[in-house]
């Protein structure tokens, strides 16, 4: 297989500043919620995004995780804050998520600042959790190199015999929240000539709102 044969025409939709909202999180909600009626359908992860992270020396990291909350803060999310993300967002908070939906040709870029989120927020998302997950987030040193799948599950059958109630959130597992300062948003067209719309937070917390050059 030759991947620079690899290619594909977007002619779904176009993007027009008309339609977007002069707030970028009421944007993303919006396409998210079009989203979700698509890929909810085929069992797909709607809120699954490209978190990028880099060091204090500047090496760069990513990898998949799950959006699990949007608001006026902007994008929280959550994983063992002992984790290869978990060390590097607290030695440098600079970091972006990317939302891709083929399906819509849509891609969102969200960057900014992260900062960790209350430990009672994070108690709270954690109750929600399947007991399952509770136990797995207990049973793994999440990016620790493990000597096999097997140790992996002793160490989930060791904490479900400690907890077999309620599970507790662990001490060094919780949320992160990425307050964004710029959003892009991302429609395919024909030809490559796609609509790209950037919106900037301003010192006063508006939103300066520019198209870009595909």
């Amino acid at each position: 297989m030759n991947v620079a044969d690899i290619r594909r025409e977007y002619s779904l939709a176009g993007l027009r500043r008309a339609d977007l909202d002069a707030n970028p999180v009421a944007q993303f909600q919006k396409w998210l919620e079009q989203a979700a009626k698509v890929l909810t359908e085929k069992e797909l992860d709607v809120n699954a995004a490209t978190l990028a992270t880099a060091d204090k020396s500047g090496k760069p990291s990513s990898r998949i995780v799950l959006l699990k909350g949007l608001d006026a803060r902007g994008f929280v999310f959550f994983t063992n804050y002992d984790s290869r993300k978990g060390r590097e967002l607290l030695e440098n908070p600079n970091a972006s998520l990317t939302f891709y939906w083929p399906e819509l040709e849509r891609q969102i870029c969200g960057a900014g600042i992260v900062e960790k989120i209350s430990r009672d927020e994070s108690e709270d998302y954690f109750k929600s959790r399947p007991r399952g997950s509770q136990l797995s987030a207990w049973a793994s040193n999440q990016s620790d190199v493990v000597a096999d799948r097997a140790a992996l599950e002793a160490k989930w059958n060791e904490m479900e015999k400690k907890f077999p109630n309620a599970v507790p959130l662990p001490p060094n597992w919780g949320g992160f929240v990425l307050k964004p300062q710029r959003i892009e948003f991302w429609q395919g067209r024909a030809s490559r000539l796609h609509d790209r719309f950037q919106y900037t937070r301003q010192k006063n917390d508006s939103w300066k709102l520019e198209r870009l050059a595909p």
